[in-house]
Protein backbone atom coordinates (compact mmCIF):
# COMPACT_ATOMS: atom_id res chain seq x y z
CA UNK A 1 0.00 0.00 0.00
CA UNK A 2 3.13 2.51 0.80
CA UNK A 3 4.61 1.84 -2.46
CA UNK A 4 0.74 2.26 -4.45
CA UNK A 5 0.67 5.62 -2.55
CA UNK A 6 4.01 7.06 -3.23
CA UNK A 7 3.48 6.12 -6.92
CA UNK A 8 0.41 8.32 -6.22
CA UNK A 9 2.89 11.72 -4.96
CA UNK A 10 5.26 10.99 -7.41
CA UNK A 11 2.50 11.15 -10.36
CA UNK A 12 1.24 14.07 -8.79
CA UNK A 13 4.58 16.16 -8.49
CA UNK A 14 5.07 15.15 -12.21
CA UNK A 15 1.63 16.83 -13.34
CA UNK A 16 2.91 19.77 -11.29
CA UNK A 17 6.73 19.82 -12.02
CA UNK A 18 6.15 22.11 -15.05
CA UNK A 19 3.89 24.74 -13.37
CA UNK A 20 4.89 28.19 -13.39
CA UNK A 21 8.18 28.79 -11.40
CA UNK A 22 7.95 30.08 -7.35
CA UNK A 23 8.41 33.64 -8.41
CA UNK A 24 5.27 33.63 -10.81
CA UNK A 25 1.89 34.68 -9.10
CA UNK A 26 1.00 31.90 -10.60
CA UNK A 27 3.57 29.89 -8.76
CA UNK A 28 3.48 26.08 -8.56
CA UNK A 29 5.91 26.19 -5.75
CA UNK A 30 3.43 25.04 -3.10
CA UNK A 31 2.08 22.32 -4.75
CA UNK A 32 5.92 21.04 -6.04
CA UNK A 33 7.12 21.41 -2.23
CA UNK A 34 3.96 19.43 -1.44
CA UNK A 35 4.53 16.40 -3.16
CA UNK A 36 8.64 16.86 -2.92
CA UNK A 37 8.50 16.62 0.92
CA UNK A 38 6.26 13.16 0.60
CA UNK A 39 8.42 11.59 -2.12
CA UNK A 40 12.36 12.21 -0.74
CA UNK A 41 13.58 11.07 2.73
CA UNK A 42 13.97 13.97 4.24
CA UNK A 43 13.32 18.08 3.92
CA UNK A 44 13.11 20.71 5.77
CA UNK A 45 11.76 23.66 6.48
CA UNK A 46 10.68 26.47 3.43
CA UNK A 47 12.29 24.50 1.26
CA UNK A 48 11.79 25.75 -2.89
CA UNK A 49 11.50 22.97 -5.86
CA UNK A 50 11.81 25.29 -8.88
CA UNK A 51 10.09 24.25 -12.20
CA UNK A 52 11.53 21.28 -13.72
CA UNK A 53 13.50 20.20 -11.18
CA UNK A 54 14.12 16.32 -10.71
CA UNK A 55 15.29 14.23 -7.96
CA UNK A 56 15.62 10.43 -6.33
CA UNK A 57 13.76 9.42 -3.23
CA UNK A 58 16.95 9.25 -1.58
CA UNK A 59 17.17 13.14 -1.94
CA UNK A 60 17.62 14.96 2.04
CA UNK A 61 17.46 19.03 2.01
CA UNK A 62 17.55 21.38 4.85
CA UNK A 63 15.61 24.37 5.98
CA UNK A 64 15.45 27.31 3.24
CA UNK A 65 17.27 25.31 0.38
CA UNK A 66 15.82 24.53 -2.59
CA UNK A 67 16.60 22.94 -6.15
CA UNK A 68 16.69 25.49 -9.38
CA UNK A 69 15.03 25.27 -11.95
CA UNK A 70 15.38 22.31 -14.33
CA UNK A 71 18.23 21.10 -11.79
CA UNK A 72 18.67 16.89 -11.78
CA UNK A 73 19.59 15.70 -8.20
CA UNK A 74 20.03 11.98 -8.90
CA UNK A 75 20.94 9.09 -6.37
CA UNK A 76 21.88 10.03 -2.93
CA UNK A 77 22.37 13.73 -2.25
CA UNK A 78 22.38 15.64 0.94
CA UNK A 79 21.75 19.63 0.85
CA UNK A 80 22.29 21.76 3.92
CA UNK A 81 20.29 24.53 4.83
CA UNK A 82 20.22 28.04 2.82
CA UNK A 83 21.53 26.38 -0.53
CA UNK A 84 20.66 28.81 -2.99
CA UNK A 85 20.77 27.37 -6.66
CA UNK A 86 21.02 28.55 -10.00
CA UNK A 87 19.05 26.30 -13.33
CA UNK A 88 19.98 23.62 -14.97
CA UNK A 89 22.28 22.60 -12.15
CA UNK A 90 23.06 18.64 -12.47
CA UNK A 91 23.77 16.46 -9.60
CA UNK A 92 25.85 13.06 -10.51
CA UNK A 93 26.25 10.27 -7.54
CA UNK A 94 27.01 7.16 -10.60
CA UNK A 95 29.33 7.09 -13.81
CA UNK A 96 29.67 4.28 -15.99
CA UNK A 97 32.08 1.76 -16.04
CA UNK A 98 35.10 1.50 -18.66
CA UNK A 99 38.04 -0.11 -17.13
CA UNK A 100 37.76 -3.18 -19.45
CA UNK A 101 39.30 -2.37 -22.64
CA UNK A 102 37.83 -5.91 -24.24
CA UNK A 103 34.09 -5.17 -23.29
CA UNK A 104 32.42 -2.14 -25.07
CA UNK A 105 31.57 0.81 -22.35
CA UNK A 106 28.05 0.23 -23.14
CA UNK A 107 27.94 -3.61 -21.81
CA UNK A 108 29.85 -2.70 -18.51
CA UNK A 109 27.22 -1.28 -16.67
CA UNK A 110 27.39 1.15 -13.84
CA UNK A 111 30.18 2.20 -10.64
CA UNK A 112 28.80 1.72 -7.13
CA UNK A 113 26.94 5.35 -5.98
CA UNK A 114 29.31 7.78 -4.44
CA UNK A 115 26.81 10.30 -2.64
CA UNK A 116 26.96 13.74 -2.66
CA UNK A 117 26.99 15.97 0.19
CA UNK A 118 26.35 19.96 0.00
CA UNK A 119 27.10 22.01 2.99
CA UNK A 120 25.34 24.59 4.89
CA UNK A 121 25.14 28.34 3.14
CA UNK A 122 26.30 27.25 -0.14
CA UNK A 123 25.51 28.89 -3.28
CA UNK A 124 25.46 27.22 -6.54
CA UNK A 125 25.46 28.91 -9.66
CA UNK A 126 23.98 28.28 -12.98
CA UNK A 127 24.96 25.43 -15.02
CA UNK A 128 27.04 23.70 -12.11
CA UNK A 129 27.81 19.93 -12.72
CA UNK A 130 29.09 18.34 -9.84
CA UNK A 131 30.04 14.81 -10.12
CA UNK A 132 29.84 11.39 -7.80
CA UNK A 133 31.72 11.57 -4.57
CA UNK A 134 31.99 15.23 -4.12
CA UNK A 135 31.71 16.77 -0.88
CA UNK A 136 31.08 21.05 -0.50
CA UNK A 137 31.97 22.47 2.42
CA UNK A 138 29.74 25.33 4.26
CA UNK A 139 30.33 28.85 2.81
CA UNK A 140 31.00 27.36 -0.82
CA UNK A 141 30.54 29.82 -3.46
CA UNK A 142 30.75 27.59 -7.11
CA UNK A 143 30.19 30.14 -9.94
CA UNK A 144 28.15 29.60 -13.15
CA UNK A 145 29.08 26.69 -15.29
CA UNK A 146 32.12 25.29 -12.67
CA UNK A 147 32.55 21.27 -12.84
CA UNK A 148 33.52 20.08 -9.51
CA UNK A 149 35.06 16.61 -9.83
CA UNK A 150 36.82 16.89 -5.95
CA UNK A 151 35.62 18.11 -2.69
CA UNK A 152 35.84 21.95 -2.17
CA UNK A 153 37.05 23.48 1.03
CA UNK A 154 34.39 25.39 3.58
CA UNK A 155 34.57 29.46 2.87
CA UNK A 156 35.67 28.82 -0.44
CA UNK A 157 35.20 30.62 -4.20
CA UNK A 158 35.54 28.30 -7.07
CA UNK A 159 35.09 28.40 -10.51
CA UNK A 160 35.50 26.64 -13.62
CA UNK A 161 36.93 22.83 -15.55
CA UNK A 162 37.08 21.21 -13.63
CA UNK A 163 36.74 23.81 -10.28
CA UNK A 164 39.87 25.74 -9.08
CA UNK A 165 39.43 27.77 -5.38
CA UNK A 166 40.31 31.29 -6.67
CA UNK A 167 39.72 33.17 -2.97
CA UNK A 168 38.61 32.26 0.62
CA UNK A 169 35.26 34.14 1.75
Amino acid sequence: MKKIILGIYYVAYLMCKYLPRSSSKLSGGGLRRFFCKKIISSAGKNINIERGATFSRKLSIGDNSGLGINCQAQGTVSIGNNVMMGPDVLIYTTNHEFNNKNVPMQQQGYQLEKPVSIGNDVWIGARVIILPGVHIGDGVVIGAGTVVTKDIPAYSVCVGNPAKVVKER
